[in-house]
């Protein structure tokens, strides 16, 4: 299941942020600060997009694992679980996209 995935996931990377920098990627991104850690969350978007319009599956398929993995990373340095993206992906379930945003906007 995905969000057991995800879950596992964000664990590692919980484990991991307390490692010394030269032992784990998440402990080197934390060490450089939050702005380094957005703009390489920024750099995998843009890496998505462009996998996006290409022709290949699986590069877009690893670009997006980068993504979602660089997102956790963030989210982790923020203090921000898991559970409380999933828990507001629940709770826009059901209503429209564009009422959404517009609620947001308002």
């Amino acid at each position: 299941m995905m969000s057991d995935t995800l879950h596992q996931l964000e664990s590692t990377i919980a484990a991991r942020r307390a490692a010394a920098p030269d032992a784990s990627y998440v402990a080197q991104l934390r060490a450089r600060g939050l702005p380094v850690m957005a703009r390489k969350l920024g750099e995998e978007a843009v890496e998505t997009v462009v996998a996006a319009l290409g022709a290949d599956d699986a590069e877009l398929t690893g670009e997006a694992a980068d993504l979602l993995f660089h997102l956790l990373v963030l989210l982790a340095e923020r203090g921000i679980a898991l559970d409380d993206v999933l828990a507001e992906l629940d709770r826009r379930e059901g209503v429209s996209g564009l009422d959404e945003k517009a609620a947001r906007e308002g």
